[in-house]
């Protein structure tokens, strides 16, 4: 594993850190392979919610200064392969079969906001400034407008993505861009509770399934979404997972993940 993403395993949580804090963790092309590396690793191993945060006191200030300069020089089909490379990290968060929370530490900007708005969960320091300024140095956010579009509503993506504006913690949940923000001595805590409540209280397999139907349907009509539900529901009631908990449920017992949290994973 690269020394870029620092991992800790502690009961059914992993974090994992990005760890380029003299960097304030811009994104680069290696550390976005080993973020990479890490999320398929832990989509094999037994821990159920990840943590993705920052070194340092920043979360991700965005694209490295260095990439930046090599942009310039860059021929179309390295721009390409380049931006290919970040959409694949984006796609691995957001499809991920286990419950991502993003324990946004500290300032995130561009591709480090993006990355954190996409995961499933945004817990945010209220010290945190988050925000797009790709247009402000004549760049496009391209690719996280993909995964920004679907948390916000036109008229607040339109607000961000335009006006290239950074924000506070508070405004950025009150547009739905991330789930909640604390005062930065309670963000330990409150991402510990969120993960815990998700790996004891959840089953792992449905959570799978449910995040697999959150990134399909809303690419569908009405008809092909409701029989691929129809598809899904039928499928879940012969998983494992589901017939415990209903086994459970009926005889007034906690489902297996409760009890020991080795719930198949799906």
């Amino acid at each position: 594993m690269s020394d870029l993403v620092e991992t800790s395993t502690e009961s059914q949580v992993r974090t994992i850190r990005l760890n380029r804090p003299d960097k304030r963790n811009a994104l680069n092309a290696d550390l976005v392979t080993a973020l990479k590396d890490a999320l398929r690793q832990a989509a094999d191993d037994a821990p159920r919610v990840l943590v993705l945060t920052g070194a340092g006191t920043a979360f991700s200030a965005g694209a490295d200064l260095a990439d930046l300069r090599a942009m310039r020089d860059a021929s179309p089909r390295e721009n390409e392969r380049d931006s290919r490379h970040l959409a694949e990290l984006f796609r691995l968060v957001y499809q991920h079969p286990k419950p991502i929370i993003a324990k946004v530490n500290g300032h995130a900007i561009g591709g480090g906001c993006g990355l954190a708005a996409v995961c499933d969960f945004s817990v945010v320091s209220t010290e945190a400034k988050l925000g797009f300024s790709e247009v402000r140095i004549g760049f496009v956010p391209a690719i996280v407008m993909v995964f920004v579009r679907r948390n916000l509503g036109e008229t607040a993506a339109r607000d961000l993505l335009l006006r290239g504006r950074l924000v506070g913690a508070e405004e950025a949940v009150d547009q739905g861009l991330f789930t909640e923000a604390v005062p930065p001595e309670d963000l330990e805590a409150r991402v510990a509770e969120r993960a815990e409540e998700l790996a004891t209280e959840t089953s792992g397999s449905a959570v799978a399934l449910t995040k697999r139907m959150l990134a399909q349907v809303p690419g569908m009509g009405f008809e092909e979404a409701l029989d691929y539900a129809v598809q899904m529901n039928a499928f879940a009631r012969g998983t494992e997972d589901c017939q415990a908990g209903i086994d459970a449920f009926l005889q007034d017992e906690a489902p297996p993940w409760a009890r020991s949290g080795t719930a198949d994973q799906g």
